[in-house]
């Protein structure tokens, strides 16, 4: 949240004391100021920036996902023996990577 709408809200706030407590007011608004800057801090907010580039990360993650749900399917639905030479080449292809990653 923008400090100028923080500083907008403690502002209403102060001016809706009583009449009696007006002496006060200036005091109290920087107590309020202080309180919801606080209480937001304490939220772990994003930017929009920041939401929109996890929100592109997590579309393109679903679109890798039903890709490779596509692919699996495909391979479960092939027969016998082509079945097998697939699953060889799918653990060959992660052993690879998995090497590739260690070193």
């Amino acid at each position: 949240m923008a400090k100028e709408s923080i500083d907008q809200l403690a502002r209403s706030l102060a001016e809706a004391v009583p009449e009696g407590l007006k002496n006060v007011r200036e005091d109290l608004e920087k107590n309020f100021r202080s309180v919801l800057q606080s209480g937001l801090d304490k939220l772990d907010l994003v930017t929009r920036e920041e939401f929109e580039v996890q929100r592109a990360v997590l579309v393109k993650t679903r679109a890798k996902l039903e890709t490779l749900e596509s692919r699996l399917a495909s391979m479960e639905a092939t027969p016998g023996p082509a079945r097998k030479k697939a699953k060889k080449k799918a653990k060959r292809k992660a052993a690879r990577k998995k090497a590739t990653r260690k070193s």
